[in-house]
């Protein structure tokens, strides 16, 4: 969830931390900080709030040097304040670190330290690394890591400076992401927790793995493991380009990537889909016909927002494919080891990744004998590298903390693998399946025709029910998922009460939620449950909830049961959950920006969840 930037080259050293810094604002964090190495000694400057702060700070003492190191604070240990920000220090400031994750036994650690007559400053579970260091330094950094991280039981992604190695930042990762930048200029290279801290500066970078240690002068990068063997790595291309984490004149990223989703979802079907004959090729997927013959069972893996696009996922492959289909938060199902066995696929589903309780239940699942497909937005991630097979979503840098083009994009993706699969095991007929496929490839143009058409009529109707403090948001059959997800974004950027429910589910309890200060948004597309939907509808009606009916264009009869109603194009029933979601977005962000909420950085959320 922090960010990390570290640099070592001849341009304006705390200029390249502080917009490595800026790239990283989107995942969240409450402080920031800078260390660097300036005429052989260490100085740090740090600060708790924005990087605008930091920066205010740095205006009256710039430090001048050619390696620094910078970080983005999320508070774990210790509250947000300036001494529990990063760059952390030793006893006697002779050695700086910037940590992601979390030191387990930080705790034994640190009063051993103590006994030992180390001076500890913070709260935070980070710098303890540096008195470790500090420990076991004899005027070599790389060997001082690597002997303190022996002792370390946890995550980490940690960078450290010496002023006894003025010209090296040494580097190591287990289970926090970490990248190695190759500099364009001579002598100059980069260290990041994320792509997007070093895209203005190159494209080309390392990639690094748990149990890898990285040592980075002037002359160039070696990657070692732990234990000091030499590491081999490929030159990994990112693909994203620096004006794509820009707004582009939008007043947030959140919206910037609503109105790109019609982009990203054309790009989430590329070359899959081919020809008239509607010919499905998931080049990636290096999982047999064979083998999904064989599967028994299907457990979705994945947290938040992801887990409701596997959720739209279950009720299609349910549907589609006849295959039983377990969707579970990633943080509960990885200690329960008994739903994975080798007749099990695992789909992992995560924008960056890199998010932690999805990684470790997938180590679980692999440990247990199942296959694992990633659905994921970062080429080369933790989850991508992790499992067998692969899809990516392809939606771009996603900026926003609220997730939407990836949302929309991971149900699109997982629709995909859905008709595969069908195909493989001889669920569907060839005819059923182009049908299904033809209807993917319109979902783009039917995105961009709803966001024309209904985006002004949402913003009127965030103003109506501006100062309405409670929601339901309901749905059944393949709109469940709506219900979670729209009631979830206007939880994460407009803090307002909201639940999430299956539609059938009313009477027995949350209709007792329903007053006339309540709004209820409901999805009544057509479909199988059309007609129990509008009799929720009714139900709420009568006890004075408002209701807004998500519906298709050309129902009229929903009318006689909503106060208002939000069109969307008419599509399949399972492919419907693409287009349901966007309306839900752009609700919950017309509602938030009236509220003038700090829409992109919501308070205490991150990006991508890096820890347990």
């Amino acid at each position: 969830m922090c960010g990390i930037m570290g640099y070592i080259g001849k341009r304006d050293t705390v200029e390249v931390l502080l917009e490595g810094l800026r790239r990283l604002e989107y995942r969240g964090y409450d402080s920031a900080g800078v260390a660097v190495l300036v005429d052989g000694k260490v100085e740090v400057v740090k600060t708790k709030g924005k990087i605008s702060d930091l920066a205010d700070v740095l205006k009256d003492r710039k430090p001048e040097g050619r390696v620094g190191i910078a970080h983005t604070r999320w508070a774990t240990h210790g509250p947000p304040s300036t001494k529990n920000a990063h760059p952390h220090a030793d006893c006697k400031g002779h050695i700086a670190v910037v940590h992601n994750g979390i030191i387990e036994n930080y705790l034994e650690l640190r009063e051993q330290l103590h006994a030992e007559g180390h001076r500890f400053r913070s709260e935070t579970d980070t710098e303890t690394l540096a008195h470790l260091f500090e420990k076991y330094y004899q005027g070599d950094l790389e060997k001082a890591v690597r002997r303190g991280l022996k002792d370390v039981e946890g995550s980490y992604a940690v960078v450290a400076v010496c002023d006894g190695d003025p010209g090296t930042m040494v580097a190591a990762r287990q289970h926090s992401p970490l990248i190695v930048g190759l500099g364009e200029r001579p002598g100059e290279s980069f260290v990041a927790s994320d792509p997007s801290a070093i895209l203005s500066f190159t494209r080309r970078a390392y990639l690094i793995d748990n149990g890898e240690m990285v040592v980075v002068t002037a002359d160039g990068v070696k990657v070692k493991t732990l234990a000091g063997k030499p590491v081999k790595k490929s030159v990994f291309h990112i693909e994203w380009d620096p004006g794509m984490a820009e707004r582009g004149g939008h007043k947030h990223f959140m919206i910037k990537e609503i109105f790109e989703q019609p982009h990203a979802l054309r790009e989430t079907i590329g070359e899959r889909i081919v020809g008239r004959e509607m010919k499905l090729h998931l080049a990636e997927l290096n999982l047999t016909d064979a083998y999904l013959r064989r599967v028994k069972k299907i457990v979705v893996i994945a947290c938040g927002t992801a887990s409701y696009a596997g959720m739209a996922g279950q009720y299609a492959i349910e549907k589609v494919c006849g295959v039983p289909v377990i969707v579970d938060v990633a943080s509960e199902l990885q200690h329960r080891e008994c739903v994975f066995d080798k007749n099990t696929l695992g789909i992992a589903i995560s924008q960056s990744g890199e998010t932690a309780d999805t990684l470790l239940a997938m180590h679980m699942a692999h440990r247990r004998g199942a296959k694992l497909l990633a659905i994921t937005n970062v080429i080369g991630s933790s989850v991508a590298r992790a499992a067998d097979g692969l899809l990516y979503i392809h939606a771009g840098p996603e900026i926003g903390v609220a997730s939407t083009k990836a949302y929309t994009s991971q149900i699109l993706a997982t629709l995909l693998f859905c008709v595969h699969l069908a195909l493989a095991r001889g669920a569907i007929k060839p005819a059923a399946a182009r049908r299904l496929l033809r209807g993917m490839k319109k979902l783009p143009g039917q995105a961009e025709e709803f966001l024309k058409k209904e985006a002004g009529h949402i913003k009127r109707l965030a103003k109506k029910y501006k100062n309405v403090m409670r929601y339901l948001y309901l749905g059944r059959g393949a709109h469940y998922c709506t219900a979670m997800e729209g009631a979830l974004k206007i939880k994460e950027i407009a803090y307002l009460d909201a639940e999430g429910y299956a539609a059938g589910e009313m009477k027995h309890g949350p209709l007792a939620l329903v007053t006339d200060e309540v709004a209820v948004l409901s999805t009544a597309v057509e479909g199988p449950h059309y007609r129990k939907s509008i009799g929720n509808l009714q139900e709420i009606r009568a006890r004075g909830g408002k209701v807004v009916a998500l519906a298709n264009e050309g129902d009229e009869e929903i009318r006689k049961y909503a106060d208002d109603v939000i069109r969307v194009p008419k599509a399949d029933e399972v492919l419907s959950p693409v287009l349901a979601g966007i309306p839900m977005q752009l609700y919950a962000y017309y509602v938030a920006d009236l509220w003038d909420r700090e829409i992109d950085q919501p308070r205490n959320l991150a990006k991508s969840v890096t820890v347990e």
